[in-house]
């Protein structure tokens, strides 16, 4: 019955604006959440709920200051930060939002990361699911406020609207292999920076700094080729709202990225010994 519900919201919501399929989309991790036991939400203790509500907010931040760079400011007449300014603003959201929420969640913002967490032993299957509803919830709530304010203005274009795409949706017009390519290779680099700045053994309190210059990094690299996901979560975010092509295409930035996270797991454990914890 919810498979059913899940599937009629997808088709109905592609035929709709952005707003009303935005409202029609936030619809679905819930559908998806009754398919795998949503009666669990109602029985986690009250700590596992802030967590999840972290993750929710973390998310919300990552995209709506990421992409807001992207579609806000990088291209403001004379003084826009460009891909620089876009790079920077992503690992900005990721290295605050560690400091403030990390001691919470984990600050994971990332669907891709939790699966590599866990791959690598570090998390519970047990919050797997929920975490990764949670930041699918906060990347469209993100994406949802940007394209509040972004068509606040008059003139606005939707364009791609800060999505990831191969071919014909790339920046560079890239290919398919060299998009998956690339958001494999990045996000098991993402892996294996965030588990060796938190590695126990590794030097304490500046894990934040390292993973935001690492996801700035990654940006840096990556941007003229799938404009940088790394991270489920924020590509359907915001290709829900920009639709089309960018929505087709959303599926290589879920598998990609998750073939990467678990392959940074493999290779960190494989670098840490036995004692990458």
């Amino acid at each position: 019955m919810a498979s059913g519900r899940l599937m009629n919201d997808e088709v109905a919501a592609s035929s709709l604006g952005p707003v009303t399929r935005f409202g029609l989309i936030t619809g679905v991790p819930w559908g998806y959440l009754a398919i795998i036991g949503e009666s669990s939400f109602r029985r986690v203790p009250s700590k596992n709920m802030k967590k999840y509500l972290a993750e929710f907010v973390g998310t919300f931040w990552l995209v709506l200051g990421g992409c807001g760079s992207a579609v806000i400011a990088a291209g403001f007449p004379d003084v826009g930060i460009g891909l620089l300014g876009v790079a920077l603003a992503f690992g900005l959201t990721v290295m605050t939002m560690a400091y403030a929420i990390g001691h919470i969640s984990g600050c994971h913002l990332n669907p891709a990361v939790s699966v590599g967490l866990f791959a690598a032993g570090r998390f519970p299957a047990s919050d797997l699911l929920p975490y990764i509803a949670s930041q699918v919830l906060g990347g469209l709530a993100g994406a949802g406020v940007l394209y509040l304010i972004a068509t606040g203005k008059p003139g606005f274009e939707l364009g791609g609207f800060a999505s990831n795409g191969y071919e014909s949706l790339s920046p560079g017009k890239y290919s398919l292999m060299s998009a998956f390519v690339t958001e494999v290779v990045m996000t098991l680099m993402f892996l294996v920076i965030i588990l060796g700045a938190t590695d126990k053994r590794a030097p304490q309190g500046l894990a934040p700094v390292a993973i935001g210059l690492g996801l700035t990094l990654i940006h840096l690299i990556s941007i003229p080729v799938t404009d940088t996901s790394v991270n489920p979560a924020r590509s359907l975010g915001v290709a829900v709202f920009a639709g089309g092509g960018y929505l087709s295409q959303v599926w290589l930035f879920w598998v990609a990225p998750i073939v990467g996270a678990i392959l940074g797991a493999i290779v960190y454990r494989a670098i840490g010994g036995k004692d990458a914890r």
